[in-house]
């Protein structure tokens, strides 16, 4: 046997054993490689409004394009007179993001 074709087929042996990271780039989604979602809306309940703070305290689902778990927590609000779109146990949907280290609330509506 020619020794070219002996390396040739024991390379493709062990290739296929081993995983071909060949194979494995092509397979690989790399549009979700080391970035979140993009933005959207997220699930809440208003359970708190502190307008002189500008404050507002939700318990929200996951928020998919920060890589958040749902629960309750205080966020800022962008501007005050989003906190006048809702009121305390209000279902809402609401656009998060993060400003200098500060969870911000962009955009309040009513849940859908």
């Amino acid at each position: 046997m020619n020794l070219k074709l002996v390396l040739s087929t024991t390379a493709l042996a062990i290739s296929a054993l081993v995983g071909n990271p060949v194979f494995a780039q092509m397979n690989m989604d790399h549009g979700k490689m080391g970035m979140a979602a993009a933005p959207g809306m997220t699930d809440g309940e208003v359970r708190k409004i502190d307008k002189d703070a500008g404050k507002i305290t939700i318990k929200h689902g996951d928020i998919k394009h920060m890589d958040m778990p749902g629960m309750t927590m205080v966020f800022v609000a962008k501007d005050k007179a989003l906190l006048d779109k809702t009121s305390v146990g209000a279902k809402i949907q609401f656009m998060v993001t993060n400003e200098n280290g500060q969870m911000t609330v962009t955009h309040i509506q009513p849940a859908k």
